[in-house]
């Protein structure tokens, strides 16, 4: 079997445990806590979602040469760089298909949750409420990725510097 169709089927298989486990937990920490913190809970997966879209986006646009450089320095995130600038159609498609992706979902379905939280409240017209909910979980979500996407083009360097920093924190 061809490489590219494991990596396929091991990312869908990865998406869908990852995407049923996370929208288990988001929608039965949403369903506990207060529509205010559930607001924020939500906010903050949007905020994650873009951020890894950001980074999908970065490693596409990305050139080698500078983390070559460092690399040549002794700088340990560079070699973790390197690693992801020379997978980056994966890292492109984990970030954006899978993490971006994912919020994106789990998103509208935490949103879900809180606008029947809020109909339950006050007794409110669900059709609105729903229709009010869904529109700013998707206003966010769009303007937020459309934001990134000139800032991840025109400073891909600089992102992936600082999330294979991050990354090289973990690597042994």
């Amino acid at each position: 079997m061809n490489s590219n169709y494991k990596w396929i089927i091991k990312i869908s298989i990865i998406s869908l445990v990852l995407s049923m486990i996370f929208t288990f937990i988001s929608n039965t920490v949403i369903s506990d806590v207060s529509i205010i913190i559930g607001i924020i809970i939500t906010i903050l997966i949007i905020f994650i979602g873009i951020l890894f879209d950001m980074v999908g986006v970065a490693i596409a646009a990305v050139k080698e040469v500078p983390f070559h450089a460092m690399a040549s320095k002794k700088i340990k995130s560079a070699k973790t760089a390197l690693k992801l600038i020379k997978n980056k159609d994966k890292v492109s498609s984990f970030c954006c298909d899978v993490v971006g992706d994912i919020c994106g979902i789990i998103s509208g379905s935490t949103g879900a949750v809180i606008a029947a939280s809020i109909i339950l409240k006050t007794n409110g017209n669900s059709l609105f409420i729903s229709i009010i909910i869904m529109g700013i979980i998707s206003s966010l979500t769009i303007a937020g990725k459309a934001l990134e996407k000139s800032v991840a083009m025109n400073k891909s360097t600089e992102i992936i510097n600082i999330f294979s920093k991050i990354l090289s924190i973990f690597d042994k």
